[in-house]
C-alpha cells in the first residue's frame, strides 16, 4: 500500500514546518516574517478544511454518516489511557482543542481529491455475491487488483505507520496525524456492515428505495437513516443523548459482557479479518435478507436494525480505543501488524 511521506502535506498538518523553523534561525534578521508564516499557515488550515466540507456536501456521504464517524471517535477518546489521550492531543491540529471527533470524516472529505484518490478503495471490502464470506488474500485488492486496498489492508497499514510514534521526532518516514485520522475513520468504515458488502450492487449503493417517505438506498440507510431516524424518534434530534445511550450499554447495560471478547486481539491481521467477517454476516443477514430494490422500508426494518447499527457503533469505539492505547500506551502488549 502507497505509504504517506512526512512532507505529505494535508493542510491540517504543516509536516515540513521544522524546515521553516530552522531556517529562521539560521538567518534572524528574517524572524519578523514569522507572524506571516504563522498567518499563512492558519489561513491554509482554515482553506482546507472549508474545501473539504464542500466536497463532502457535494459529493453525499460514503461511509458512516458524519453522525456515525463522530461517535465512534467520541467513544474511543473516551476510553484512552492517559499515555494515549496525550499521543493523540499531540497529532492533532491546535484548532480541534484535542477533539479526535472532530476530524473523523477527514478521509470522506478528502478521498475524491487529486492527491488523495489512491484512498478511495480503502473505504469498503467488495466481495462475491451472496458468498457472505470474506477472505483477505481474494478480497483486498483495489478495481485494478491492487492487492491490500481495502478497509482491513489499510487498518493494518496506518496502525503499524502509529507504532513508530514512540521513537520519536527522528522518524520521519509517515506522516502520523494522517495516520491517525486515517485509522479512526476506517475503524468506523469496517464497522459499518454493507462496507463488507457485495460486489455488483456496490454494497447497497446501487439497491434504490424508499426509507418510510422519501428515496434512498440501502447503503444509505445503513450509513446514516436508521441513526438519523433513532435520533429524532427517542432523543430529540439529540446526538450526545443517542451516544451516551450506547456508551450505557457497554458500561453496564447489555452488551458489558461481551466487551472483553470485542478487544480481544493478537495481531492486527487477525483483528481485521474477524471484524470484516463480523460485517458481512451482518450484511447478508440483516441487512440485504428480504430487501428488494424499490421497495419501502419502515418501521420493521428500522427496529429490528436499530440495535445491530448501536452495537456496530460500540464495538468499533471500544477497538479504536484499544488500538491507541495499545500503539501510544507505554505497555509491551502492542497490536502487532502481522504480514499476509
Amino acid at each position: 500500500m502507497k505509504s504517506i511521506m512526512v512532507c505529505h502535506c494535508i493542510g491540517i498538518c504543516i509536516s515540513c514546518s521544522s524546515n521553516i523553523e530552522t531556517s529562521q534561525e539560521k538567518r534572524p534578521f528574517h524572524r519578523d516574517m514569522g507572524i506571516y508564516i504563522r498567518l499563512w499557515r492558519m489561513f491554509k488550515l482554515w482553506f482546507v478544511f472549508f474545501l473539504g466540507l464542500m466536497v463532502i456536501l457535494e459529493t453525499g456521504v460514503q461511509a458512516w454518516s458524519t453522525e456515525g464517524h463522530v461517535m465512534v471517535c467520541q467513544i474511543a477518546q473516551g476510553l484512552l489511557e492517559p499515555d494515549a489521550a496525550h499521543a493523540v492531543q499531540m497529532l492533532l491540529p491546535d484548532y480541534v482543542n484535542g477533539n479526535l471527533s472532530a476530524l473523523c470524516v477527514w478521509p470522506d472529505q478528502i478521498r475524491h481529491w487529486y492527491k488523495y484518490r489512491w484512498t478511495s478503495p480503502l473505504h469498503f471490502i467488495d466481495t462475491p455475491d451472496e458468498a457472505c464470506n470474506f477472505h483477505y488474500k481474494r478480497d483486498c485488492h483495489d478495481p485494478h487488483g491492487l492487492k491490500d486496498m481495502c478497509v482491513a489492508g489499510a487498518i493494518q497499514n496506518f496502525t503499524t505507520q502509529l507504532s513508530h510514534y514512540r521513537e520519536g521526532t527522528s522518524d520521519r518516514r509517515h506522516n502520523m496525524t494522517e495516520a491517525l485520522l486515517f485509522v479512526s475513520h476506517f475503524m468506523g468504515d469496517i464497522h459499518q456492515p454493507l462496507h463488507v458488502g457485495f460486489t455488483s450492487d456496490e454494497g447497497g449503493n446501487s439497491i434504490e428505495l424508499r426509507w418510510f417517505t422519501h428515496k434512498s438506498n440501502l447503503h444509505h440507510v445503513w450509513d446514516r437513516e436508521i441513526i438519523l431516524t433513532a435520533a429524532k424518534d427517542y432523543y430529540g434530534k439529540d446526538m450526545d443523548l443517542l451516544r451516551q445511550d450506547i456508551e450505557a450499554n457497554f458500561t453496564h447495560g447489555l452488551w458489558r459482557e461481551d466487551v472483553t471478547s470485542w478487544t480481544d486481539c493478537s495481531d492486527m491481521f487477525t483483528c481485521v479479518n474477524k471484524w470484516a467477517v463480523e460485517s458481512v454476516n451482518i450484511a447478508c443477514h440483516w441487512g440485504y435478507k428480504d430487501v428488494e430494490s424499490g421497495e419501502t422500508l419502515d418501521d420493521d426494518y428500522f427496529n429490528s436494525r436499530l440495535p445491530i447499527v448501536m452495537k456496530r457503533i460500540a464495538q468499533g469505539g471500544v477497538r479504536l480505543a484499544m488500538i491507541l492505547n495499545r500503539v501510544f500506551g507505554d505497555s509491551e502488549e502492542d497490536v502487532e501488524a502481522a504480514s499476509t
